[in-house]
C-alpha cells in the first residue's frame, strides 16, 4: 500500500566521517569508508568483529513479520528505512531523493538482513561514484588473517564495497570473518564455492547445490551476489572469433556446463528460485557479465550485447519481485567505444545501476593495468556508471598483495572523484579547492592532509626538503626559491595591490 507521505522508521542517524583539521582553523569532513568503529591497533583480533549497527533495525522488521527485506520492497511502499536515512546523511542528499531513486530501480542500497555490522551506502548515478575492491584467497596463496587484513586495508584507502572471490581453502570461514569485520557491503560469486563443492567438476554442477550455497552465503550476510544468468547457450558460439574468448570465470564455467549437457544455463532456467532466496534476506543482484570482452579487439561485439539484452530481461523479473539490481559491465574497451556501453545499458536495463570493471583502454601494459583501467573508469563513470570495480597492477599476472590493493584503490578513487567533478556532483569540488588554496599559500601540512595519500605526499616533499622549516617555505625543490611560479604570482598580486592603494590615495 502506498502512503501519501514517507513513513520514517528511525529519526536519529549518525554516520562516519573523517575530519581533516586545517591550519587556518577550518576543517573538512570527508566520506569515510572505514566505518564508525574502525580499529587500527596492530593487536587487532579479527575474531571479535565490529559492533552490529543494524541489529535493532532488523529485529524490529522481523517482529513485524516482514518476509522481503529488500530496500526496493520498502521504497515501493513509501517507507523511509533507517538505511535510506543513513545514506542520505552520508551523501548530503534529501532522504526523499534516496527513496525515489531506490523505488525506480536507479539506485540500490546493498543490505542483507544478516549483515548487522553494515554501515549502509548507496550505488546510483545520482550519488557519489563508488568503487569496489576484490579480495579473496586462492588454492595457492593467503589465509583468513591475510584476507581480513586486506579488507581493512582496502577500506582504509577508500573502498566502498568489497567482493570476496575466494576459491581456495576455508571459503566459508574466510567469508564469515570478512563479513563480521566489514562495515561495507560484501559481494560474492556463489558459483565459485558451488564448484568447490562438486570438487571442481564443472559437469557436476546443478541448481540444487547452487541454491544450497546461495542460502549458506545469504545466511552469513553477503549483501550482493554476482549471478551469471545471462550466459545463454546460444550466445557461447558468438565468442568463437574472439581473440581472448570468454574471460569471465563464471561465464566460462557456465559455458562449459551448457556445452557438456547441451542444456540451457541452469541459473537462467531457475532464476525465480534464486530470487526467492534473495527476497528472504534482502540480497541484491549483481547481474554478471559472463561474456564481457577480455581485450579491446573483442569490445562491443555480438556476444557482449546479446548477454546485455538478457540482463535487461532479468532486471525486469527481479524488480517484479522487489529485488534490487545492478548490472555488471566490461572489461576491455577502447576509449571511443566506452560511451556506447553506458547508452545501451541504460536503455536495455532501464537505468539500473551500472557496475563496471575498468574498462581497460589498452592491452599493452601488464603491471600497469590499474592505470590503463582507471582511464576508462573515469570516462565510463562520467557517462553514468555508478560503481567501478578496481583493477590492481597484478591484473592478468597474479594475486594482489597489500601494496597492489592500495595502488588499485587509490587509482580508482581518483577515477571516481574525477567523474564526480565532471558530473557536477554537489560538494565534489570543495576538497580540490581547499587543497589548491593550501598549495598556493604554501600551507604544506594542509596540502598533505587533504591528499588522498598524505603519507606519500609528505614523503615525496621530504625526500629533498625534510627540515621542519621547509614546511613553511614558499617553494619546493622542483623550482627552488627563485623560479616558483606561485611565489612570483603572489609577489605580483602584492605589488599590484600596493600600486592600486597608492593611486587611490593619490
Amino acid at each position: 500500500m502506498s502512503l501519501t507521505k514517507p513513513q520514517i522508521l528511525h529519526p536519529t542517524i549518525e554516520v562516519p566521517k573523517t575530519t581533516i583539521p586545517l591550519s587556518n582553523g577550518s576543517e573538512f569532513n570527508a566520506y569515510r569508508t572505514e566505518g564508525m568503529f574502525c580499529i587500527h591497533e596492530e593487536t587487532y583480533d579479527y575474531k571479535q568483529g565490529i559492533p552490529k549497527l543494524r541489529k535493532s533495525w532488523i529485529e524490529s522488521r522481523e517482529k513485524q513479520g516482514d518476509t522481503n527485506h529488500s530496500q526496493l520492497y520498502y521504497a515501493k511502499r513509501n517507507i523511509l528505512t533507517e538505511e535510506m536515512l543513513y545514506v542520505a546523511k552520508r551523501e548530503g542528499m534529501d532522504p526523499q531523493l534516496v527513496l525515489n531513486e531506490v523505488k525506480i530501480g536507479r539506485a540500490i542500497i546493498p543490505s542483507n538482513k544478516r549483515h548487522l555490522e553494515l554501515e549502509p551506502m548507496i550505488i546510483g548515478k545520482k550519488f557519489l561514484v563508488k568503487i569496489n575492491a576484490n579480495i579473496g584467497n586462492s588454492s595457492i596463496l593467503s589465509s583468513i588473517e591475510d584476507e581480513v587484513e586486506k579488507l581493512r586495508w582496502a577500506l582504509h584507502w577508500g573502498a566502498d564495497t568489497v567482493m570476496d572471490l575466494s576459491t581456495g581453502k576455508s571459503i566459508h570461514e574466510t567469508r564469515e570473518w570478512i563479513l563480521r569485520n566489514s562495515p561495507v557491503p560484501i559481494g560474492t560469486v556463489p558459483l565459485y564455492q558451488t564448484l568447490e563443492k562438486v570438487k571442481g567438476k564443472v559437469e557436476d554442477l546443478n541448481i540444487g547445490v547452487f541454491l544450497e550455497t546461495l542460502e549458506e552465503q545469504a545466511e552469513q550476510g553477503v549483501d550482493y551476489f554476482t549471478i551469471h544468468a545471462g550466459v545463454l547457450r546460444e550466445y557461447v558460439k558468438l565468442t568463437e572469433k574472439r581473440i581472448t574468448g570468454i574471460v569471465s570465470r563464471g561465464g566460462s564455467i557456465l559455458a562449459k556446463w551448457c556445452n557438456h549437457h547441451k542444456k540451457e544455463n541452469f541459473l537462467y532456467e531457475h532464476f525465480d528460485a534464486i530470487s526467492k532466496v534473495m527476497q528472504k534476506y534482502g540480497v541484491s543482484y549483481s547481474l554478471g557479465d559472463g561474456l564481457r570482452p577480455g581485450c579491446i579487439n573483442d569490445a562491443n561485439d555480438a556476444a557482449q550485447f546479446a548477454e546485455l539484452k538478457t540482463l535487461g530481461e532479468l532486471t525486469k523479473r527481479a524488480w517484479a519481485d522487489d529485488i534490487q539490481v545492478m548490472v555488471e559491465g566490461p572489461g576491455h574497451v577502447p576509449m571511443h567505444l566506452i560511451q556506447e556501453n553506458v547508452r545501451l545499458q541504460e536503455e536495455i536495463c532501464m537505468e539500473a545501476p551500472f557496475y563496471t570493471l575498468g574498462p581497460l583502454v589498452t592491452d599493452i601494459a601488464p603491471g600497469y593495468d590499474h592505470i590503463t583501467s582507471a582511464i576508462g573508469a573515469a570516462m565510463i563513470a562520467w557517462y553514468g556508471t555508478a560503481m567501478l570495480c578496481y583493477v590492481t597492477p597484478k591484473e592478468h599476472l597474479g594475486l594482489p598483495n597489500k601494496q597492489d590493493v592500495k595502488d588499485g584503490v587509490i587509482a580508482y578513487k581518483i577515477a571516481a572523484h574525477a567523474a564526480d567533478l565532471a558530473k557536477g556532483h554537489p560538494g565534489a569540488k570543495e576538497r580540490d579547492d581547499l587543497l589548491s588554496k593550501a598549495r598556493f599559500e604554501f600551507r604544506w601540512e594542509d596540502q598533505f592532509a587533504l591528499s588522498l595519500d598524505p603519507e606519500l605526499a609528505r614523503s615525496y616533499h621530504d625526500e629533498s626538503l625534510p627540515q621542519d622549516g621547509m614546511k613553511k617555505a614558499h617553494f619546493c625543490s622542483m623550482c627552488g626559491p627563485h623560479f616558483c611560479s606561485m611565489r612570483l604570482t603572489s609577489d605580483i598580486r602584492k605589488e599590484t595591490a600596493e600600486v592600486s592603494l597608492d593611486e587611490s590615495n593619490g
